[in-house]
């Protein structure tokens, strides 16, 4: 077995891929923080 098929055989677990649309990841993780200071100032922690 050869390293390229070892690597060919490996099964993907489910992880993030490479190829995916970074725009949507980038907009959803500053839709969260957005979230969270909201309600961090609505509760009166700050």
């Amino acid at each position: 077995m050869t390293a390229q098929s070892a690597i060919a055989a490996r099964v993907r677990t489910g992880g993030p891929r490479d190829d995916g649309p970074k725009i949507v990841e980038h907009i959803m993780g500053w839709t969260l923080v957005v979230v969270l200071a909201m309600l961090v100032t609505q509760l009166g922690l700050l």
